[in-house]
């Protein structure tokens, strides 16, 4: 496909198959814009990676018809991969300012601050980008300035949600009501792209309100230290925790940079006015136990997050017997190990930790089934397009769509090109996308040699080989071979002494084909090893000739 002709596409170059990374294109009249552009994070199969990018080489090769990016809200995985492309892409960004200023720090932090054209749009405010007309429609989320887009094209209206729920309480910012939502379902919509994360959930996901009362009722109970840890993205609850530190008669101190960074942000930005003021890690642990309560990153497990570090003792936060931490958060799917582990180290100490099966201290910011047919009874959109999910995810909101009376749904996974008018919704095709990883200060293919190779190591080991050769071509000396995570242990010497037998015994003549001869070396050193330990590791093989 070259360019969009007279029709209306949408095109997933991340999110859809999966929870975060979320990245959309919609294309008319020859020209491709962005929704969102995110990231997502690394688990343990990929070794030694945190930070997971969307392939763009779709729209990369299309560069000169992409008229701009379009950031719905502040998460990771809706504008994470900013400062990764957003330079080389050469396209305005456009966002209200809380997402702005969050995104302003991270080209800053890059030093792309003035590579990019960052504009800011006001709360409700309203855009054009050659044949789209944006606005931003606000929408009750975890964070300040959730929004919905309402995108309007030559064929047809878009209501993109992005990431939402229904809040009959929410703590920042004030939502769409039911009315004005109404409003826009009576103008026509052609298709709701929506988001599919807590469709399998029976229940709506309830109130930030419900979890302030909540977090107040437990922490003036407590009487000890108490530590927080929360998703450092999610504003409200940050907001919610200054009200129940200043509640419970509590200073508060906060650990994790990610923390500090979204405050001052909110700050900055208007919100989080009545926020109280914070002490530092020292002067936190001089106060009496009863009088201090901690925000701290690292709720998911992550070893070099705040709560990891004071978990194991390598921080200067310290935790005794009796102290309190709560998990504010839901445990990501994928994570059980890491918290576990983090878990069984507090409970080693003696900490009492509460989670959301003890206590309600958690709401989602995704809509449950109750707020999905509310929405579609607001906005009444000819097709469905489900999106920021799993397949099954995805599936079932197909499903749920089509029995809540939707006429139309359309299920698509990243790469596919939908045209949703004329005619349609109709696949039109499929396009190449991928992962990327940053590895250090690179950015390589998921699916490249350097990862394959590391996760191969990483199960069967590796070994190395030199093997000198004297003028003649004769194997000069005894091959020397290192073995790393090999599991020979107790038997790595006589493993060494046969294995050089083996490569004498194979080569007594002088060497003619060296590419031969180093194939011949590295099958034959494979094959001894897993002889011997039912394993198959890397070999690499060195000859040094005279």
């Amino acid at each position: 496909m070259t360019k969009p002709q007279k029709e209306l596409l949408f095109l997933a170059l991340g999110g859809s198959g999966e929870i975060g990374m979320n990245v959309n294109l919609y294309g008319c009249d020859g020209k491709w814009v962005m929704v969102d552009l995110g990231m997502t994070f690394a688990d343990s199969g990929y070794p030694g990676i945190d930070l997971i990018l969307p392939d763009l080489d779709f729209i990369e090769k299309r560069g000169e018809d992409l008229l701009g990016i379009v950031l719905t809200h502040g998460h990771e995985d809706h504008i994470g991969a900013v400062p990764y492309f957003a330079a080389d892409l050469d396209v305005p960004l456009f966002a209200t300012p809380f997402t702005a200023g969050l995104v302003r720090r991270k080209l800053e932090e890059a030093g792309l601050e003035k590579d990019v054209q960052l504009n800011i749009i006001p709360n409700e405010g309203s855009f054009d980008l050659g044949p789209f007309d944006f606005r931003y429609i606000p929408i009750a989320h975890s964070i300040a300035e959730g929004n919905a887009m309402l995108i309007d094209t030559p064929y047809g209206r878009i209501f993109h949600t992005g990431d939402w729920k229904l809040d009959d309480e929410p703590l920042l910012g004030v939502p769409a009501t039911p009315e004005q939502l109404t409003a826009i379902g009576d103008e026509g919509i052609l298709a709701m792209v929506c988001d599919s994360t807590n469709v399998f959930n029976e229940n709506a996901s309830g109130s930030e309100g419900d979890v302030r009362r909540n977090l107040m009722r437990v922490v003036e109970d407590i009487r000890t230290r108490v530590i927080v840890t929360t998703f450092a993205s999610n504003a409200a609850r940050l907001q919610t925790l200054g009200e129940v530190a200043v509640h419970a008669g509590r200073t508060l101190c906060v650990a994790g940079r990610s923390l500090h960074r979204m405050i001052e942000n909110g700050r900055e930005t208007g919100y989080f006015k009545d926020f109280p003021p914070t002490v530092d890690f020292e002067e936190a642990m001089k106060l009496p136990r009863d009088q201090v309560m901690i925000i701290a990153t690292g709720g998911q497990g992550e070893a070099r997050a705040a709560l990891g570090r004071i978990a194991g003792d390598t921080h200067k936060i310290k935790l005794s017997a009796g102290d309190h931490v709560l998990f504010s958060s839901k445990q990501i799917p994928g994570n059980e190990i890491a918290i576990g582990r983090i878990q069984n180290q507090l409970a080693a100490k003696g900490v009492v930790m509460i989670t959301e099966r003890q206590e309600d201290i958690h709401v989602s910011g995704h809509p449950g089934k109750p707020e999905l047919a509310q929405m579609y009874q607001w906005i009444r959109p000819e097709i469905l397009v489900p999106v920021h999910g799993e397949i099954r995810h995805m599936k079932e909101q197909v499903r749920f769509g089509l029995k809540q009376g939707i006429e139309k749904a359309v299920f698509q996974q990243n790469g596919d090109v939908v045209r949703l008018a004329p005619g349609g919704p109709k696949i039109l095709g499929q396009e190449r996308t991928g992962r990327l990883v940053v590895d250090g200060d690179v950015i390589i293919p998921a699916d490249g040699q350097t990862l394959n190779q590391r996760r191969k190591v990483a199960f069967n080991g590796a070994i190395s080989v030199a093997i000198g050769l004297d003028s003649k071509g004769r194997i000069s000396g005894q091959p020397v071979l290192k073995l790393l995570g090999v599991p020979l242990e107790d038997d790595e010497e006589d493993f060494l002494d046969e294995v050089g037998d083996a490569i004498h015994k194979a080569y007594p003549k002088p060497v003619g084909n060296i590419e031969k001869f180093n194939e011949d070396i590295r099958l034959l050193v494979r094959r001894r090893a897993s002889e011997w330990t039912g394993k198959k590791p890397i070999v690499s093989v060195l000859v040094v000739e005279a």
